[in-house]
């Protein structure tokens, strides 16, 4: 496994306007988060909030390349990103003890935080068709590059770890520094990785290690 100290590129300081961060995604413009009764979206160049979305959104955040999903309570709502409108709703498989989400492979990935979980599911109709055991609380949960990459925070520690998954070992793990607790998580197509802060109102992006590094 690699083990390495993860590298803050950029860090968001929201907390003039936002109490709480919750899931992240990236839209491949924008870096949406989830901030308890509403959905917004960052410009990350500018580092400001360009856009919101009312919706409850307690947890993780996804983006299929189309619509965006987001964890409210003990549900999965499938949003219009354009009109804001919900088109879809499935019960969340950790019937609200759910955390991060991913979309990969025609399937929805959700963190089950305390249950120390990751499951796939169907969009349409929230089965769950497979579960990966992880060692620590699970919070934010990103796929990129066929990769699968998730966040823990157990223990006032966080770290990003990738990870099989198959089989759920641990391939290279990312430390934060103390006390930089990790909620969401999503990458964007190039070298960062974007990190909730919870309730610090803090978005952060470290480095992601490619290939051999």
């Amino acid at each position: 496994m690699k083990h390495s100290q993860a590298e803050i590129l950029r860090e968001y300081d929201l907390s003039h306007d936002i109490r709480h961060v919750a899931g992240v995604t990236f839209d491949g413009r924008h870096v949406w988060f989830a901030s308890g009764d509403s959905l917004n979206a960052l410009d990350p160049d500018s580092g400001e909030i360009v856009r919101r979305i009312d919706v409850a959104a307690h947890a993780g955040t996804a983006f299929d390349g189309r619509y965006l999903y987001q964890i409210g309570e003990d549900r999965i709502r499938k949003i219009d990103p354009q009109t804001g409108a919900i088109l879809h709703t499935i019960p969340a498989p950790g019937n609200g003890g759910d955390s991060g989400l991913a979309w990969a492979e025609g399937s929805l990935w959700v963190g089950q935080h305390r249950g120390r979980k990751i499951h796939q599911v169907d969009p349409e109709t929230g089965k769950v068709l497979r579960t990966i055991e992880s060692d620590r609380f699970v919070t934010g949960v990103s796929w990129v590059d066929g990769e699968l990459w998730h966040a823990t925070w157990e223990d006032d520690r966080s770290d990003v770890r990738r990870i099989d998954p198959a089989t759920g070992e641990v391939l290279a793990k990312l430390d934060m520094p103390p006390d930089v607790g990790v909620s969401g998580l999503e990458a964007d197509a190039g070298e960062r990785l974007y990190c909730g802060g919870g309730n610090t109102g803090k978005i952060r992006a470290i480095r992601r290690p490619r290939g051999a590094e």
